[in-house]
């Protein structure tokens, strides 16, 4: 499996190497939401958020399906702007950025992980179609009140929402995300000097592979591959690739792939492991339970969020008793969790199980 990007006719001048921060804001909200995800960043996290102000904390909770399962595309908007845009120097231009992108394409960027809209390919206006925001609402629903209030804001009033996220994130740069950036941005500005240097001085190939050890090209083929636990395509054609490094995205390795969306890979520009060896007592059971192609898709989507059953027959494609076959081997090896909401049965992986199971097989999860 993996995320593949046609580059053929790809001219050196049209590939960029740019930090952006509101996608590193948006690996920082993620952060913040699933510690889980990122054991090297605990103790920021913790500082952070110990300092929060109450109201800004309740407010990061509307909207955290924009930041939890990874990030939205809204974080980089720029991939959305015809004519091959670049980020922006500063939080403030970016969010300028995002201000240009229409209202269609800014709800179903953001319905992403609710809506399940066509990703890579051209996706119906969820603003025009009642099908489609009934259907949104259906599975906001299942996700909790809040999201539910969101989404149902979102669809009815999308300039009210567009004015609430700008001035949310203002807030949090004012709180705390200024300070880190002043940090992060060096680091980050170095990586992509580095990488420029590799592109002009030997070459395509060399400079995408210092990117990830997942990253590979066949310059005869015109092809990058991302070696992810998932399928996706896009064609650059008249469009740039922009590479986005972030100090805070370790371990996750994001390919932008939206239809008619420039493409852009959003990469960690430090890797450093996960210590902690799992018991052996456990390992045959979770290992033999991880060995099914089908549980290894359902702990991708498990590891970003919680799942009904029924949206993962929907996203798979398979019945309801083949899918509660698949969880309950999960579920009996300890690798994933269930509760209740209502009427719904959330289900999650346990990131903290998996990672005892070796860093190897969390990073590709959460690639």
């Amino acid at each position: 499996m993996s995320v593949s990007i046609d580059i053929a006719g790809l001219r050196p001048e049209r590939l960029a190497v740019v930090p952006s921060p509101l996608a590193e804001l948006g690996m920082a909200l993620h952060a913040m939401s699933e510690p889980g995800h990122h054991p090297g960043l605990q103790g920021w996290v913790t500082g952070v958020t110990a300092r929060l102000d109450p109201h800004l904390a309740d407010r990061m909770c509307e909207a955290d399906f924009l930041w939890r399962t990874t990030f939205s595309d809204l974080f980089l908007p720029y991939a959305g702007i015809p004519g091959g845009v670049l980020p922006g120097a500063t939080l403030a231009e970016e969010l300028d950025l995002l201000d240009k992108l229409t209202d269609e394409q800014f709800v179903n960027a953001a319905l992403e992980f609710t809506c399940a809209l066509p990703y890579a390919t051209q996706a119906p206006d969820v603003l025009a179609d009642e099908e489609l925001r009934r259907r949104a609402l259906e599975l906001a629903a299942a996700r909790g009140p809040q999201q539910l209030r969101f989404s149902q804001r979102l669809l009815e009033d999308p300039p009210r929402i567009r004015a609430w996220l700008r001035q949310f994130l203002e807030d949090c740069d004012e709180t705390f995300f200024a300070d880190a950036w002043s940090r992060l941005s060096h680091q980050l500005a170095a990586d992509a000097r580095h990488k420029t240097d590799l592109l002009r001085h030997k070459g395509l190939s060399e400079a995408l592979t210092a990117v990830s050890p997942a990253v590979s090209v066949d310059e005869s083929a015109g092809r990058i591959t991302i070696d992810k636990l998932r399928q996706g395509h896009t064609v650059i054609k008249n469009s740039s690739l922009l590479l986005v490094p972030t100090s805070l995205g370790w371990p996750h390795l994001m390919v932008l792939h939206r239809h008619g969306w420039q493409p852009v890979v959003h990469y960690p520009a430090g890797s450093p492991g996960i210590a902690a060896p799992p018991p052996v007592d456990q390992l045959t059971l979770r290992m033999t339970a991880l060995s099914h192609p089908v549980r290894m898709q359902l702990c991708r989507n498990l590891a970003r969020s919680t799942y009904t059953t029924s949206e993962l027959v929907q996203i798979h494609g398979m019945t309801a008793p083949e899918i509660s076959r698949h969880l309950g081997v999960l579920k009996k090896a300890g690798l994933i969790t269930t509760r209740r909401r209502g009427r719904y049965v959330l289900h999650q992986l346990d990131v903290a199980a998996v990672a005892r199971l070796g860093s190897d097989f969390l990073e590709a999860l959460l690639r």
